[in-house]
């Protein structure tokens, strides 16, 4: 089956990659239960390694086998699983080839607690390669006095990777001192983040739904002074999209901590009518009883699959 006008839309965007990006692009965008829209549902699980197995896995103990969330996921008919590189080498061969993967390269951990977070780097692209993943996934801190160091570590992270044809996705999470609890989600800060992991060369770029709230006296005049509306989740959703360069890069949103499934489906919803281009969600699916996992899952692409 050839690409859909959608899909060709969007490779268009990246006509600087090598084909070997854009294929690997494409790969994630035709499948899945969302093959072909333009829509992505990822499934990550790296909350082991960022807050522990037991806070990540006991609320549903076959989680702590790598093997059954691959196999979630592709149940489910996700575009993607992403992972850190112990939990890739875990999957068994009944594994290969049955959905794109993405090589989660740096982490932290909840055992260290720092005013201004980094990462460690823990995979590299030849990881990636040698384990047939679509893309690597990095995370940033914007705000963060390790954040300048962590952009050149993706720089020259992705620039390894497009040069092999792998695509790159880039977690961007606003964390330091100088920054508020309240300020991490305010919706300035979330589209700056998000605008500084496209500057980054990121493909797909993932970030937490913004709050009503401004961080920045500054940027909340700039709103204010352009009548950009920022009341419903739906119109914060379409400020970051419009902060991917006027919506011509991918931009998913994570699912955050456990909420029950109206409130999971209600912030799909806003995201899908924003023009999101879906979510990429891990406690709020892999906590729940597999069965409940996948009817959850299909629900959010179905909301997706629905919208424009």
């Amino acid at each position: 089956m050839g690409h859909t006008d959608r899909v060709r839309e969007i490779l268009s965007w990246y006509q600087s990659d090598n084909p070997g990006v854009r294929t690997n692009l494409a790969r994630i965008l035709n499948h899945g239960r969302l093959a072909g829209t333009g829509h992505l549902v990822i499934l990550p699980v790296d909350q082991g390694w960022e807050h522990g197995p037991a806070r990540s896995f006991l609320p549903n103990p076959a989680g702590y086998d790598p093997r059954y969330h691959a196999s979630l996921a592709v149940e489910a008919g996700c575009n993607a699983y992403a992972a850190p590189l112990g939990a890739i080498e875990a999957l068994s061969a009944e594994n290969v080839g049955e959905i794109p993967l993405i090589l989660k390269m740096n982490h932290n951990n909840s055992l260290l607690n720092e005013a201004n977070p980094d990462q460690a780097v823990t995979a590299s692209v030849a990881d990636a390669l040698r384990l047939g993943c679509a893309a690597i996934g990095f995370t940033i801190y914007p705000g963060s006095t390790k954040s300048q160091q962590q952009y050149e570590e993706i720089r020259a992270l992705a620039a390894e990777a497009k040069r092999v044809g792998l695509a790159v996705v880039i977690w961007a999470y606003a964390r330091g001192e100088q920054i508020s609890s309240t300020g991490e989600t305010a919706i300035d800060v979330i589209s700056y983040a998000a605008h500084i992991a496209t500057q980054l060369g990121a493909h797909i770029i993932k970030v937490k739904p913004p709050t009503a709230h401004f961080e920045q006296g500054a940027a909340k005049k700039a709103y204010e002074a352009a009548g950009r509306k920022v009341d419903t989740l739906e119109d914060r959703i379409r400020d970051v999209v419009a902060s991917c360069f006027a919506g011509r890069r991918i931009v998913i949103f994570s699912g955050g901590a456990a909420k029950s499934t109206a409130e999971v489906l209600e912030e799909c919803s806003q995201i899908a009518a924003g023009g999101g281009f879906g979510s990429i969600m891990g406690r709020n699916a892999f906590q729940r009883p597999r069965e409940e996992a996948v009817a959850l899952l299909h629900q959010v692409m179905d909301i997706y699959a629905a919208s424009k």
